[in-house]
């Protein structure tokens, strides 16, 4: 099977999609945060300090995460698409005031509602 990989069209979709999720996340916009995650029993996302099984579980997390402490500078994202519907996001970042560097990795996939994410981690190296 012969699948295209970074398709130009594909990779601006992804992330202009990447883009709102960290305007969402760094302004606190858990309605968007909320709506960026597939809504899937499937869906998983392992933080900094909890792992979350399912978008119920994601979303409440969402909904009682302090809101404070949420800025970051990107210092890396490589982005890859493959074939039409299914991407990864992978990003270095930095907490404002800290000196560890956090990553983050998602994987998006195409649905009838647009990008979502279908499984994150996000973790700090020592």
């Amino acid at each position: 099977m012969d699948m295209p990989v970074n398709l130009p069209e594909v990779i601006a979709e992804v992330i202009a999609a990447c883009e709102r999720y960290e305007d969402a996340l760094v302004h606190n916009k858990v309605e968007v945060l909320d709506e960026l995650f597939w809504q899937s029993p499937h869906t998983l996302r392992y933080g900094a300090t909890e792992n979350l099984y399912g978008y119920d579980e994601i979303q409440a997390f969402r909904a009682a995460r302090p809101s404070q402490g949420l800025a970051r500078e990107v210092l890396r994202t490589v982005i890859t698409s493959y074939g039409r519907d299914f991407a990864t996001a992978n990003l270095e970042f930095r907490r404002e005031g800290s000196t560890r560097t956090g990553r983050q990795s998602q994987t998006w996939m195409r649905t009838a509602q647009g990008w979502r994410v279908v499984a994150a981690h996000v973790s700090l190296l020592g």
